[in-house]
């Protein structure tokens, strides 16, 4: 992980000075500062929207008791296109933009999902559950099996501690 980090930290900013200079020789030195800073803005404001939109999703799938992988990774994905497209350059700005886009960035979080173990709740025990070929949330055949009894309280109750 640390040689591509480091690969990245190298070969980003070399590739947003050439196109500075590119785009800095075509519209001129403030054209250019004029798009970096305006992208930013424009950029800030999206993913604030979208990003609530995509927490009243989360509140809304939870509520139905349905876990929202799917819309908690699109948030993880929208925090990393704020930091993209904050960053100064073209490049940044542009993969920036395309994760704000609702469908690709539907389909990235898919094929993360897909590639990610998650240890996570499953119908109120600690289980392990993972994202495969199956579909999300499956129980792992070699997982613990808790019996037990519970007990509804009434939302009256929801505040108490005993």
């Amino acid at each position: 992980m640390f040689p591509i980090l480091l690969l990245l930290f190298i070969c980003v900013p070399i590739v947003e000075i050439g196109l500075f200079i590119q785009v800095g020789g075509f519209l001129g030195v403030w054209t250019t500062i004029a798009i970096v800073i305006s992208t930013a803005l424009i950029g800030a404001s999206l993913v604030r929207s979208q990003g609530i939109a995509t927490l009243l999703s989360v509140q809304s799938r939870l509520q139905q008791g349905e876990m929202p992988a799917q819309q908690i990774v699109e948030g993880v994905m929208l925090a990393v296109a704020g930091v993209l497209l904050l960053t100064p350059g073209f490049m940044t700005d542009t993969l920036g933009m395309v994760v704000l886009l609702p469908k690709p960035r539907a389909i990235i979080a898919r094929q993360l999902m897909k590639k990610v173990k998650v240890n996570g709740m499953h119908s109120g025990f600690q289980g392990h559950t993972h994202f495969g070929q199956n579909g999300p949330f499956q129980q792992k055949e070699d997982g613990d099996v808790f019996e037990g009894e519970y007990e509804k309280k009434d939302d009256q109750d929801k505040d108490r501690l005993n």
